[in-house]
């Protein structure tokens, strides 16, 4: 494709984006006018002060943080699969979400299993955040120690999923010692949740997606050399293992934040990626990566808009909506397309 066309895909998106978090803002259990929210948006006063309260307190953070997720995953996701080379690798295939969900699982199911302690020292959000954060921090740590020992991207994979089957076997042991209601409060986590951050949380997610977007400036080289292989790579002069490094490290600390503050969130990280190079037809990364974000992004608010059920207070879980929705999707656009840009 050339430019032109580029260009017309990307203001399509952003328009589509503009859409879906318009529809995102207006849908919820208490019904506002669409106009009193654009009004209130830009600084005036609503009819009621209740509605200032939901759309400025809950329905824009909710509708940002589903931007940020969507997007962060989706970047994780590509990365992920350019480093290993592999269609099916995602955001989750190194165990970053594993030990986040370990650490919360320690939070949630650890008093059953080590006494009252967790129990009495519970600050259950601030609490969530912080155990999920420790757990995968300390698998991104495992990780790079890994990285530098051995030689290729394929056994770091290997370790990631090893990772994984040590935090579901450790949790599965935590289970069987706890009791039903903090069983229930797990199994709840781990649906996943885009409503439960507030500004400052949303704040400290955000910093860290732009900090992460400024380091991954320094990789679109390195990943469409990666492509074609570590040794293409560094015949064109890449240093591999540093690059290897900084896309572990982005890829680590995206999908570990985004799982502490919105719990594991499947399939986007897996299938976005496919969906923009079917879109697209490229592989280079420089119109990859901000195109898998947008889509990432319009997709998780789809997503969020369906979960959400109109003129009431239940909301269906974010998880099983993104499979639902995006499993029969990514089927048929690989059946349709015979050609996959990877």
């Amino acid at each position: 494709m050339d430019r032109q066309t580029y260009r017309i895909q990307f203001i399509i998106l952003i328009f589509l984006l503009l859409v879906f978090s318009g529809i995102n803002l207006s849908l919820g259990s208490v019904q506002i006018p669409f106009k009193e929210i654009i009004h209130t948006l830009f600084g005036g006063s609503p009819l009621k002060t209740s509605w200032e309260t939901i759309i400025i307190n809950y329905r824009l953070p909710k509708t940002i943080t589903a931007i940020l997720v969507g997007s962060g995953l989706s970047i994780s996701g590509l990365l992920m699969q350019t480093l290993f080379r592999n269609p099916l690798a995602g955001p989750f295939v190194l165990g970053i979400s594993s030990g986040a969900s370990l650490g919360v699982a320690v939070f949630l199911l650890g008093s059953g299993f080590f006494g009252s302690f967790f129990t009495i020292t519970s600050f259950y959000n601030i609490g969530l955040s912080i155990a999920s954060s420790i757990g995968s921090f300390l698998v991104l740590l495992a990780i790079i120690i890994a990285a530098n020992k051995v030689r290729n991207t394929m056994s770091i994979l290997i370790i990631g999923l090893m990772f994984g089957s040590l935090a579901s076997a450790i949790i599965s042991i935590l289970s069987f010692f706890s009791e039903a209601d903090q069983i229930q409060q797990y199994v709840f986590w781990n649906f996943g949740s885009l409503g439960n951050l507030t500004w400052n949380e949303l704040s400290i997610l955000g910093i860290v997606f732009i900090i992460t977007l400024i380091c991954l400036l320094l990789t679109i080289k390195p990943l469409n050399s990666f492509l074609l292989g570590e040794n293409y790579a560094k015949s064109l002069g890449i240093n591999t293992k540093k690059s290897r490094n900084i896309i572990l490290i982005i890829t680590s600390i995206l999908t570990g934040i985004i799982t502490s503050f919105a719990g594991p969130i499947a399939f986007i990280g897996l299938s976005v990626p496919h969906i923009t190079k079917l879109v697209f037809r490229t592989s280079n990364h420089k119109i990859l990566l901000p195109a898998v974000a947008m889509i990432g992004a319009i997709i998780l608010l789809l997503c969020d808009t369906v979960a959400q059920i109109p003129n009431n207070e239940f909301t269906l879980p974010i998880n099983a909506i993104t499979s639902l929705f995006g499993a029969p999707v990514v089927i048929w656009l690989l059946i349709r397309k015979k050609k996959i840009y990877v």
